[in-house]
């Protein structure tokens, strides 16, 4: 009786099957997403071996943040015109971007202290502190703080546009303002405030989410908007909390390479809330 053959791996040619093999004077993978210019980005400044991944990981959360940026101005401009339900999707996917952001610091806390003090100082006095999206990112959500335009001064470009932002109303204003629009009693003095300003908690806006959450069915898209929201804050809450357990596993209590306090800056900002009317009814309701 004849034993049966083991299959023989023979190499398979994706020719065979359609795929596209030539790409003399046509789009390819790499031209369509200028893979040169990415994968040249990475400027070492030493030899330590762990530059690559300090530079890595800052890089990806830039594009993560570009396309935040991108998903909130969308998100604004659809409630703003009353397309609430248009701005969910992507009010979620701004929450999994901030999820791919927490991922990033699992990566670079695999650097002990030793290895990074050995390109730490050619760092200068560059930092995450002074990353123009990220402020762009708190500008549009409502921390809004002018004094933070300063460490982006010699930049005219980058100053125009932090100004922009501190001029228009922003994700939080958007809601509440889709709120009186829809009728709910959000006090004029909400809607016709100081854009520029960072955003206080309010008693009456407070009051106005505790209607909406007393009767979800009957306000269930401003509901669901609400903890749209949440879940955004929530994931920005956790990212701040793994930048300091980060920096602190890192550096411990050594000031930041932009000068700041380093740990006791970022434990500050933990304390920010940016939607705290919507934290604080979950104790009052």
């Amino acid at each position: 009786m004849t034993e049966p053959r083991c299959p023989v791996n023979t190499p398979l040619d994706p020719a065979t099957d359609g795929a596209e093999m030539s790409f003399d004077g046509r789009m390819s993978y790499g031209d369509y997403l200028a893979i040169d210019t990415i994968l040249g980005a990475q400027n070492l400044r030493t030899a330590a071996h762990d530059e690559m991944l300090f530079i890595i990981q800052h890089q990806t959360s830039e594009l993560w943040m570009r396309l935040a940026l991108h998903e909130l101005n969308a998100a604004r401009l659809c409630i703003a015109d009353g397309r609430v339900r248009e701005a969910f999707k992507m009010l979620s996917r701004i929450a999994r971007i901030f999820e791919q952001l927490n991922s990033a610091w699992d990566v670079l806390r695999t650097m002990t202290p030793s290895e990074y003090t050995r390109f730490r100082d050619d760092l200068g006095q560059s930092s995450g502190f002074q990353s123009h999206q990220y402020r762009l990112i708190e500008f549009a959500v409502g921390n809004r703080n002018a004094a933070m335009l300063r460490p982006h001064a010699h930049r005219a470009d980058y100053t125009a546009l932090l100004q922009a932002e501190l001029a228009r109303p922003s994700l939080y204003d958007e809601a509440l303002r889709h709120l009186h629009r829809a009728g709910l009693p959000v006090p004029e003095d909400v809607i016709t405030r100081d854009l520029s300003q960072p955003w206080s908690a309010h008693p009456g806006v407070q009051a106005v989410w505790e209607t909406v959450y007393r009767d979800p069915e009957t306000y269930w898209e401003a509901y669901e908007l609400a903890e749209k929201l949440v879940d955004f804050e929530d994931y920005f809450r956790r990212w701040r909390f793994n930048h300091v357990t980060t920096v602190e596993r890192i550096i411990g209590f050594k000031r930041g390479t932009g000068g700041t306090s380093g740990v006791q800056y970022l434990r500050r900002m933990l304390e920010v809330e940016l939607f705290p009317e919507l934290w604080h009814l979950r104790t009052t309701l």
